[in-house]
């Protein structure tokens, strides 16, 4: 764990925020997922096309929906999911013949960042508020977490879909911060994304924890895993107990 050297800390931590894919969900499972499913519409359509060749069709779909979008506008990745799936049957294909399939798919398919799960419910047990800043679906987002056994563990859950912005807007930093009621400079917010999790963080006060995200000057704390947000927590408690006792 490495901390900035002109970082001064706070000297308690009111609040973690965690991002989710990346941070909580290990998205190497979740391309699995896709691919699993993306191949079982190939079977049931009777496609004529490699699994290859529809993973790439699938990707540059939602992508280019996702490109589309205005700025920070939220666009719901369900939606850039069906046009994946239209685009490779090549024709209109209703939402209820493959959602059920590939929600099945997936919640039997991903799992978490190693780790994470243990460490959630471990800060749950301090006196700090512990929440998700997230660009996810909200409900995709809350089944996962439900899924992992975290979600009970969380105080506040905050959607990109909530709020109609994604990271690296304020907006959904801000709103985060009200929900908690706590200082944006007391906050911790970990996330595998430069720009959109840890800088859109700290532009609005908080302290970015990266977690795989590339290094720069909003970089407070970098972590190799999630247990070591515990050290982050902890250490600089006991600094400030130690304190209050001389």
């Amino acid at each position: 764990m490495s901390q900035r050297p002109d970082d001064d800390g706070a000297d308690e931590w009111e609040a973690v925020f965690w991002d989710i894919g990346g941070v909580i969900l290990a998205l190497d499972t979740v391309q699995a997922a896709h691919a699993d499913f993306i191949a079982d519409v190939i079977k049931r359509h009777g496609v004529d096309a490699t699994v290859e060749d529809a993973i790439d069709t699938w990707r540059t779909t939602v992508g280019n929906y996702f490109r589309e979008r205005d700025g920070t506008e939220f666009r719901s990745a369900r939606e850039g999911y069906h046009r994946g799936v239209e685009a490779i049957v090549g024709e209109e294909i209703p939402r209820e013949e493959w959602q059920p399939r590939f929600d099945e798919v997936v919640q039997s398919s991903i799992e978490p960042i190693a780790g994470a799960p243990e460490t959630i419910a471990r800060l749950a047990e301090r006196d700090i508020h512990v929440g998700v800043i997230s660009d996810v679906d909200d409900a995709e987002g809350r089944r996962m977490l439900a899924d992992f056994g975290v979600r009970e563990h969380f105080d506040s859950i905050t959607t990109s879909e909530e709020v109609g912005r994604t990271k690296p807007d304020p907006a959904i930093f801000e709103t985060a911060i009200e929900k908690a009621e706590v200082a944006p400079a007391r906050s911790l917010m970990i996330g595998d994304r430069y720009d959109h999790d840890v800088k859109g963080a700290a532009d609005v006060g908080m302290h970015g924890v990266a977690f795989g995200a590339d290094d720069g000057p909003a970089v407070a704390y970098r972590i190799e895993s999630p247990d070591e947000v515990l050290e982050i927590v902890d250490t600089t408690r006991d600094d400030q107990f130690g304190r209050s006792g001389e």
